[in-house]
């Protein structure tokens, strides 16, 4: 019997710091599809597929090169690479062929990060963008986050964080100044395509999934090696876990563009409905 609750708890400890690690990035990346999938309908419903293809110049490239990167850090062989093509019979804007060896636990954890690349890409470029175009609003949102947006545990304060931070994003980024400014126009519209094109296929979740799986087999290893040895590695987790402030923070970057572009993508649809009837 001991020996069964002793199974269990390192399972159930495997699966929290599972969560811990990468519950966040996960959670965004869900949050993300959403909204950009609602984007996608309501655009191909106002002005059809080429409505989408408007900002797929920028928002494609980038995902795919999100994708790309990971295969090269996590050691896959890339076969080959579409960073945009627009004219597929399925549809398909771009894509990166990659193959790994499955013996190796590196390339297979590897899975994750790669499936996940493109918010990973999408987010740096959002924060580049703002750095280089508008510096001011960066370094002004920067230094708030780092007086103000705290992260300790997953509970509640995963919302508040992200309430704070696009707070502190939308205090520091839209204001006359930037208004008046062309970079920021410019900014925008790099934002709202990358926002656009931000989220992952089922393909990607798929792979991803591959590579959670053997997240959770290498901690639950070390859990039961931490147990023989009476090492905590739980609260070790934990402390490592504090880099989701960041990914909070900076990751509400490009959950405030994909519902700015989500609420302009129902207008758009709204107008075009309406001026149809009004022609009819």
């Amino acid at each position: 019997m001991d020996i069964l609750l002793s199974f269990l708890q390192t399972l159930l400890n495997s699966f929290l710091e599972m969560f811990y690690l990468v519950g966040v990035i996960i959670i965004i990346g869900l949050i993300l599809g959403v909204l950009e999938r609602l984007s996608n309908t309501y655009l191909v419903l106002a002005f059809g597929a080429k409505g989408v293809m408007v900002t797929a110049w920028i928002g494609t490239p980038i995902h795919e090169i999100g994708h790309l990167i990971q295969c090269f850090i996590w050691g896959h062989r890339v076969s080959r690479i579409k960073l945009l093509q627009l004219n597929h019979p399925s549809g398909i804007l771009g894509f990166v062929e990659h193959h790994y060896n499955p013996n190796s636990m590196y390339q297979q954890v590897g899975n994750f990060f790669i499936g996940l690349g493109p918010i990973f890409s999408g987010i740096g470029s959002l924060i580049l963008g703002m750095y280089f175009l508008v510096p001011d609003s960066y370094f002004a949102f920067k230094t708030e986050l780092q007086q103000r947006i705290k992260f300790e545990q997953l509970d509640i304060t995963l919302l508040k964080t992200i309430v704070e931070s696009v707070s502190v994003i939308s205090k520091n980024l839209f204001t006359i100044e930037n208004l008046l400014n062309p970079l920021f126009w410019i900014f925008l519209v790099i934002a709202f395509s990358i926002s656009s094109h931000i989220a992952l296929s089922t393909a990607d979740i798929r792979g991803s999934a591959k590579g959670l799986s053997s997240i959770f087999f290498i901690l639950f290893l070390i859990n039961i090696l931490s147990r023989l040895l009476n090492w905590d590695t739980y609260q070790m987790i934990i402390k490592l876990a504090g880099y989701n402030a960041y990914v909070l923070a900076f990751g509400s970057i490009a959950l405030l563009f994909s519902f700015i572009t989500l609420v302009i993508s129902i207008l758009l649809f709204n107008a075009k409905r309406l001026w149809v009837r009004w022609k009819s």
